[in-house]
């Protein structure tokens, strides 16, 4: 087998709702350093809602010596109140934002200053120069409330232009969709790094729900093999892991720069996806 080179990860965690989940992400978070990632990021609930828990767990994983990247959304929310955002996390010391439009809070009006992450993120640069590292959204399989391809491609486009350092993407299951999505930018001249966004499966009900909400295509081979094995969670398990490491190979094989993996505040599959990949 060919010696492959190791490939930079980042994580990222949901602020905790309960002190029981503060205690229990602090110690998947102990488990997960153990991959030395380069950052954690932390998200940030629809207009704002998780602020005070998503600021608290970043400071904590800042205490831990870890760096941490804090999520910031722009729906619904106000120049004054990011300008606010922006001076607590610059001093607390985070050197890393995930910039977002966000989700409308259920039976919220659209409201708020800013219409689309593009304006989040020239607010950012004009406001703090070059203080923070900039990530912004990719989606590799078109956004579920884009008009065209054309139109998703010129949205992701405007976010670089506004000052975006990098992307971290949707996450996917088709390695083909992610390629096609990084030349489609190199061929309009938008050349920041875009990083994998990897989805571990641990549960097909959760998968088949959130890939629903969120727009993320779920092939229909993976799909109908999870179904085939009903509650049989250690079977739904083994093959997610086969799944999504082979996944991560072809991602690192391609020429992916790092690799984001979504949590869910769970360590036990990244681990185990990791260990198999030899990181």
């Amino acid at each position: 087998m060919t010696a492959v080179s190791p490939i930079p990860v980042s994580i990222e965690f949901f602020p905790p709702k309960t002190p029981e989940g503060v205690d229990k992400l602090r110690a998947v978070r102990q488990q997960l350093y153990a991959l030395q990632p380069e950052f954690c990021s932390v998200t940030f609930g629809a207009g704002g809602s998780t602020q005070e828990g998503t600021f608290n767990t970043v400071r904590d994983i800042l205490a831990e010596g870890v760096p941490a990247a804090s999520h910031l959304s722009c729906i619904g929310a106000t120049r004054e109140g990011v300008r606010g955002q922006l001076a607590t996390l610059k001093a607390m010391g985070v050197q890393r934002l995930v910039a977002l439009r966000g989700d409308l809070p259920s039976g919220y009006g659209a409201g708020g200053e800013f219409q689309y992450a593009s304006d989040l993120v020239a607010f950012i640069r004009a406001e703090t120069g070059d203080d923070f590292h900039i990530e912004v959204a990719a989606y590799p399989e078109i956004h579920p409330q884009a008009k065209s391809p054309e139109s998703d491609l010129k949205a992701f486009a405007a976010k670089v232009r506004a000052g975006a350092n990098s992307a971290i993407t949707q996450y996917f299951y088709n390695s083909d969709a992610y390629f096609r999505f990084v030349e489609d930018c190199d061929a309009l001249g938008v050349q920041i790094p875009v990083v994998p966004g990897i989805m571990p499966i641990t549960s097909s009900t959760q998968l088949m729900r959130f890939s629903d909400a969120c727009g993320a295509e779920l092939p229909r081979w993976i799909r109908l093999r999870l179904q085939g094995f009903g509650d049989d969670t250690a079977s739904i398990k083994a093959f997610g892991l086969d799944v999504v490491t082979d996944l991560c190979e072809q991602l690192r094989a391609g020429g992916a720069p790092s690799l984001h993996f979504y949590t869910m505040n769970q360590s036990a599959a990244v681990l185990e996806i990791c260990d198999r990949l030899g990181l």
